[in-house]
């Protein structure tokens, strides 16, 4: 129950916390309509920062801040009310201890699937055909085509792990481009299942088969390190790799093995395991204290971007919309839509 009552209040308090330039101007454009006081903070929100928020209403957090315990505890006791995730993904929060402090967290459930989908068809795209590398030898006058082979997609199998909103837009793509769609989700869409050359298999089945496999579920105790040494064994030779979805989806140690091994023919990722800290960061002037990720650089069919997928002009106002919305459906209610709100 709230302690007071929200409509009472003429202003609502709203500290987000590590926020980028690419995100403050929309958010602030979109409060016009709201009218809600924000203050913008670049520093993550950990327990240690929980007590920046003092005396706000909401905290707004994304994907790489650390809301723990800890950190729960720490905004219940400055006062803050609700969280509120700039992000589909919720992972990087303890549910349970919210719930047991009785601060309600909220997210947006589907702010673009196109954006996130078309970003992962960009990646395939550029690794199978080498567009980045062609892109950097031209650049230096460098107009050799030697080591730039690619592979048609039209007649491939493309395997896709996880047909939510993002999945289901990437199949559609993937089957415009002439391919084979093999899908393994906990539920089978009968909208999905209707698809021609599109059918719904095993994990294990979807591995040994795909040329190109692409993830798109989310992070979770099921689906943490889905992609380890066991499933690449199984992976067909050559096949390609995409990850838009969340870094630990993939072991990132195996995959260094399996592309060692020459196993995987490639991958392409937006996200990475240990992200936090060095992606949205410009580090050029610092170097890189991760060693895994440096050698995930140096191989020659590794393309890494830094968690750019859902980075459209649409996406971001959905965000921000969504998100404000929410606060405001929370201080006129004290509650937030279900299909939004994170629970166990």
């Amino acid at each position: 129950m709230l302690s007071e009552p929200f409509t009472k209040r003429k202003i609502m308090k709203i500290v987000f916390y590590d926020t980028h330039n690419f995100e403050k101007e929309v958010f602030e454009k979109i409060n016009t309509g709201f009218g809600f006081n924000i203050n913008f903070l670049d520093v993550r929100l950990t327990d240690l920062t929980a007590s920046l928020a003092k005396g706000a209403d909401v905290v707004c957090s994304f994907v790489n801040d650390k809301v723990d315990e800890a950190c729960i505890a720490n905004l219940k006791q400055n006062g803050v009310k609700l969280i509120a995730l700039r992000s589909a993904g919720f992972n990087h929060v303890d549910h349970v201890a919210a719930k047991k402090y009785g601060i309600p967290v909220c997210r947006v459930p589907g702010y673009s699937p196109n954006a996130v989908a078309e970003f992962a068809v960009g990646l395939l795209l550029s690794l199978n055909r080498k567009i980045h590398k062609s892109y950097l030898r031209v650049h230096e006058l460098n107009f050799s085509i030697d080591g730039l082979v690619g592979f048609d997609l039209n007649g491939k199998t493309v395997g896709v792990i996880g047909a939510g909103k993002i999945g289901k837009v990437f199949i559609r793509i993937m089957q415009a481009f002439g391919c084979r769609v093999l899908v393994n989700d906990l539920y089978e869409d009968p909208e999905i299942k209707s698809l021609s050359g599109v059918s719904y298999v095993s994990l294990d089945e979807l591995a040994k088969l795909s040329d190109v496999i692409s993830l798109h579920v989310p992070l979770n105790k099921s689906t943490f390190h889905l992609v380890n040494a066991e499933f690449i064994t199984k992976m067909k030779s050559k096949a390609l790799l995409v990850n838009t979805g969340r870094g630990a989806l993939i072991e990132a140690r195996a995959l260094i093995e399996g592309l060692k091994s020459k196993k995987i023919g490639g991958a392409a990722l937006d996200v990475y395991e240990e992200e936090e800290g060095v992606f949205f960061h410009d580090l050029s002037n610092q170097g890189l204290n991760d060693d895994t990720l440096a050698r995930l650089l140096t191989f020659p069919n590794v393309l890494i971007t830094s968690h750019q997928g859902f980075l459209t002009i649409e996406a971001l106002s959905n965000i921000a919309t969504t998100t404000l919305q929410s606060v405001q459906q929370f201080q006129k209610t004290g509650q937030v839509d279900a299909i939004k709100v994170v629970s166990s």
